[in-house]
C-alpha cells in the first residue's frame, strides 16, 4: 500500500519538474518529434531556473560575499517601533510543545510554494501556450532577479540570526505541523534541503513573491467576487513566513516589490516587441 510516510511527498521543486517532464513525455508518445522537442525545450527552461535558485549559495560563496545578519532585522525594528515581529508573533501565538490549530493550515500554506507556481505553469502550457510564455517571462524575471540578489547580498533568515545570537531567541517551527500530521518525510525535506539549498536566500522572500505573483497574473481573469478570496494565499503566506521564523517582514515586502518589478518589466518588453498588426487590432 502506498504511504506518504514511506515514499514521501513531491515537495522538491526540481523533482516535481522532473515528474512533469516524464508525464508529458508519456502523454506526447506517438506525436511528432517537433512536439516532443518543444516540450523538452519549454520545461528545461523551468528546470534550469529552479536549479539556479536551489544552488545560488555556491556562487555567493565563490564570490566571497559575507552573510548579513542585521540589515533586515533592523528594518523590521524600524517598521514596528523597536519590536521584532518574528519574536512577537511566536510569543503571542503561544509557541510551545503543543501545536495550535492554526499551525496546520499555515504549514499547508507554506508548502503551496513548491506546488502552486508549477501547477499554474502546467495548466497554462496545456491550455494556452501564449499565456504560458507570458507567465514564464514574468516568472523568469522574478526568479533571476531574486537569485541575483541572493548572490550579491546574502541575508540570514530570522531563525539563523537567532541561532547566531543576532536577535532574541526564536524557534524555526516550519516543519513540525507536518510531523504532527504523521507526514514525517515532508518535515525531513527541510532537513535534507539545508545541505543543498541556499539557507541565506532571505531577501527577497520568493515564497512571498510566488504566492502573490500567481494571484496577480490571473487577477484579470478572476471573477470579482473571488479576488478577495485569492488574496488569502499571499496574506497567509506572509503570516506563516514571519511566524515560522523563515523571513522578516522586510523580506516579504521586498518579495512583493520584486513581483511588481517583474510584471512591469515584462509588460514593457511585450509592448516594445508587439507587432504593428496586433497593436492595431
Amino acid at each position: 500500500m502506498w504511504s506518504a510516510d514511506i515514499y514521501g511527498l513531491p515537495t522538491d521543486r526540481v523533482a516535481i519538474v522532473s515528474w512533469i517532464l516524464a508525464a508529458f513525455a508519456s502523454a506526447n508518445f506517438g506525436r511528432p518529434m517537433a512536439a516532443q522537442w518543444q516540450m523538452l525545450k519549454d520545461w528545461s527552461i523551468f528546470a534550469g531556473l529552479l536549479f539556479a535558485y536551489e544552488y545560488s549559495r555556491g556562487l555567493a560563496d565563490q564570490l566571497g560575499r559575507s552573510v548579513d545578519f542585521t540589515i533586515a532585522r533592523g528594518i523590521d525594528r524600524v517598521l514596528f517601533f523597536g519590536v521584532n515581529p518574528n519574536v512577537w508573533l511566536q510569543q503571542h501565538l503561544n509557541v510551545s510543545n503543543k501545536l495550535a490549530w492554526y499551525e496546520y493550515p499555515l504549514a499547508v500554506t507554506y508548502m503551496t510554494h513548491f506546488i502552486v507556481p508549477i501547477a499554474a505553469a502546467v495548466m497554462l502550457w496545456i491550455k494556452n501556450r501564449e499565456r504560458w510564455v507570458q507567465y514564464m517571462r514574468r516568472f523568469t524575471i522574478l526568479m533571476l532577479s531574486g537569485v541575483a540578489t541572493y548572490v550579491v547580498f546574502p541575508v540570514a533568515p530570522p531563525w539563523l540570526a537567532a541561532r547566531e545570537g543576532y536577535t532574541e531567541p526564536l524557534q524555526r517551527i516550519t516543519a513540525r505541523g507536518w510531523s504532527k500530521m504523521g507526514l514525517h518525510t515532508v518535515s525531513k525535506v527541510f532537513e535534507r534541503g539545508t545541505a543543498i539549498t541556499n539557507p541565506v536566500a532571505a531577501m527577497p522572500s520568493l515564497h512571498a513573491a510566488f504566492a502573490l505573483f500567481v494571484v496577480v497574473f490571473f487577477w484579470n481573469q478572476m471573477p470579482k467576487w473571488f479576488r478577495g478570496i485569492a488574496l488569502i494565499l499571499p496574506a497567509s503566506m506572509a503570516l506563516c513566513l514571519v511566524y515560522f521564523g523563515e523571513h522578516y517582514v522586510s523580506d516579504v515586502l521586498a518579495g512583493w516589490l520584486y513581483v511588481a518589478l517583474a510584471m512591469w518589466l515584462a509588460k514593457k518588453w511585450e509592448a516594445r516587441t508587439r507587432s504593428p498588426q496586433r497593436t492595431s487590432a
